[in-house]
């Protein structure tokens, strides 16, 4: 279909390596007016195919960052309670009968900015899994309603041709109304091509044997029973550890030292080097 090949090409144009599934459900997205819910191992692009959407298609972008105990305030916005006091006190002063509810006394958050802003945008829910039930409920409230009420303030309607990305690294089941709104997405680590592709376009100035070796101990590094998987970034960075030090053919040493880029912990380190580098 030739609005998924350009949907496709425009994504490679940023960088960004795409497949099938990604380029048709953001179609979709675009179509259907639907929030996409991404899950996957972390380091699989999820984050960054949001941003390289609103780069892709011109779009400004916002993000939510979600964590353990991240509150309304955080997301929508609060009262400048500080300037509100200052101005309490100066109409007192004054003896005037001034109201401290107003735009001139909100700070506004990204939720309330996405919405509030004239220009197609992207939102990024990031890690939602990480928010509580309440906070989650909210937002796809927010988002199916496609407005926002602030108490003692107004009602916020969305003024943009919004797309919504939450992602998930499923520390926690997301509700079923979450899952019922969204196209769903899953990116799994990619597959040897893939990866190979990717790493070309980020690291253009690589011999293609170097990056095919990396590529291809990093897609057995993936297989084995480690604490921390590699992310595509880890790959890219062992590329270009490689070449800084000159190892356009890396020995079994290079590789050994450059393995921090890879492993994160020492227990993983040793069983790359017996299961992966010892067999080199």
């Amino acid at each position: 279909m030739k609005e998924i090949e350009e949907i496709k090409n425009k994504l490679e144009e940023h960088n960004y390596i795409s497949n099938d599934q990604i380029d048709t459900t953001l179609f979709l997205a675009f179509a259907l007016k639907k929030p996409i819910l991404i899950e996957g191992p972390p380091g699989t692009g999820k984050t960054e195919l949001a941003k390289t959407i609103a780069d892709s298609f011109d779009r400004d972008f916002f993000r939510i960052q979600c964590y353990e105990g991240i509150t309304f305030e955080q997301v929508v916005g609060e009262w400048n309670y500080q300037k509100q006091l200052l101005y309490l006190e100066m109409a007192r002063e004054n003896k005037e009968d001034l109201t401290i509810f107003s735009d001139e006394f909100f700070i506004q958050r990204p939720l309330l900015t996405a919405f509030s802003n004239e220009k197609p945008s992207v939102l990024l829910i990031d890690e939602i899994d990480k928010a509580d039930e309440e906070l989650e409920s909210f937002l796809l409230q927010a988002l199916g309603e496609k407005e926002i009420t602030v108490n003692d303030l107004d009602t916020f309607t969305l003024k943009n041709d919004l797309i919504v990305v939450l992602t998930s690294n499923a520390q926690r089941s997301l509700l079923d109304e979450t899952k019922d709104r969204c196209l769903y997405l899953y990116i799994d680590y990619p597959d040897y091509e893939r990866e190979v592709t990717i790493i070309n376009k980020r690291v253009p100035t690589a011999e293609d044997k170097l990056v095919e070796e990396i590529v291809e101990k990093t897609q057995k590094i993936r297989k084995l029973d480690i604490t921390k998987k590699p992310s595509i970034r880890a790959t890219v960075d062992w590329v270009e550890s490689l070449i800084a030090l000159g190892e356009i053919q890396p020995t079994r040493e290079a590789l050994e030292n450059t393995l921090n880029v890879i492993a994160k912990n020492e227990d993983d380190k040793e069983q790359i080097i017996k299961e992966v580098l010892n067999k080199y």
